[in-house]
């Protein structure tokens, strides 16, 4: 979504009526995850993507119609759908998409649902919405805030009430999801703010590691005690420079679920306080220490004499990154910057015919 926002205004500048496509289920092989989105104005132009292309010209032209009509409609193509043949859909997956219009009748508070979305993301504020797809009311909607803030009404009290627990939970996960109540199907979507990732450690590694989470949208924060290793010439994209001893500078960052820490030291002057302070605060999403399993040990046993908790310890992630035999700093960089997307999506990471094969066990 943050990055159709752009898209959205030239869009709402020049009077077009748009059409928001968001993918709510998926089944089997599906090019495109749930909350993937698309948007579509009354001309028939379109930016983002529900399908990678397999569905997309069936859905521009059911968009039309729901532009037209001002109703929401839940779309599904699949494998007992010959249809999913005619539109492209040969995957052998299944996918619903849910279809609704800026400005239709439907408000969170007293402003249009997209206005109060896109406000939340470009403030980078976490909120989720629920949308009722299937069942009475269809349409209906109301926005959850990580303060417990809510706005908008489902119809029903209890089920606002059980749906705004879920939707903080799913903000917690920063997951999508699509649930059951009763006789309503509801999707929660979350908009998480830009993930922030601070390295801790000016090192060779975390050159390459700043390219590689820049380009996955990464807010990057460099911090280290020495300014030569710190420095607007090592980082030139780095969003952030601090020179600062890293408990120094911790206590002056916002550490939040959208943080991700890696300490990329492996010195006991650095990451013994670091890790120490980072136990005192909020829980970031991720935190990651570079050192073998020996010094992971010796650092955990002086963390503990300090008082450490071992609930804290047993987060860190130590040695960091993913087993990819990496042995080059870029190498090294990708199997880091690999183990926190599996922690963002909740997977253990491995390899995609592991997964097949446990999907056909299940069977």
């Amino acid at each position: 979504m943050r990055d159709l926002i752009a898209t959205i205004d030239a869009w709402r500048a020049r009077g077009d009526a748009i059409a928001l496509a968001t993918v709510v289920k998926t089944g089997g092989a599906t090019p495109r995850p749930i909350g993937a989105k698309m948007i579509v104005n009354a001309r028939g132009e379109f930016a983002g993507s529900v399908s990678g292309g397999c569905v997309e010209g069936a859905v521009i032209e059911e968009a039309q119609r729901v532009i037209k009509t001002g109703k929401p409609k839940l779309l599904k193509y699949g494998i007992a759908n010959e249809t999913a043949w005619e539109v492209g859909l040969s995957c052998g997956g299944m996918i619903e998409v849910w279809l609704e219009v800026q400005g239709s009748k439907f408000k969170v508070g007293a402003e249009d649902w997209l206005d109060t979305i896109t406000r939340a993301i470009e403030s980078d504020e976490l909120c989720a919405t629920a949308t009722i797809v299937n069942g009475a009311n269809v349409g209906a909607k109301m926005i959850v805030y990580a303060d417990d803030r809510a706005s908008g009404d489902l119809g029903d009290a209890a089920l606002n009430t059980d749906v705004a627990r879920d939707a903080q939970n799913a903000m917690q996960r920063e997951s999508p999801e699509n649930r059951v109540y009763g006789d309503a199907e509801i999707f929660i979507d979350v908009f998480a703010p830009k993930p922030n990732l601070v390295i801790i450690g000016g090192v060779h590694t975390a050159i390459p590691l700043t390219q590689f989470a820049q380009a996955l949208g990464f807010h990057v924060t460099i911090v280290d005690g020495r300014a030569r290793f710190a420095s607007r010439e090592r980082f030139p994209t780095a969003d952030e420079i601090i020179v600062e001893w890293p408990q120094d500078a911790l206590a002056r960052i916002k550490i939040d679920a959208s943080t991700y820490i890696a300490i990329l030291t492996h010195d006991p002057k650095f990451d013994l306080p670091a890790l120490a302070a980072l136990s005192q605060m909020t829980p970031p999403r991720y935190i990651g220490a570079m050192g073998s399993r020996a010094t992971r040990a010796q650092h955990f046993a002086q963390l503990r004499a300090q008082g450490v908790p071992e609930e804290f310890l047993s987060r860190v992630h130590g040695p960091i990154g993913l087993n990819l035999g990496a042995r080059t700093p870029e190498e090294i960089a990708l199997a880091i910057i690999a183990e926190m997307v599996a922690v963002r999506h909740g997977t253990q990471g491995g390899k995609m015919k592991d997964k097949g094969e446990k999907m056909k066990d299940k069977r």
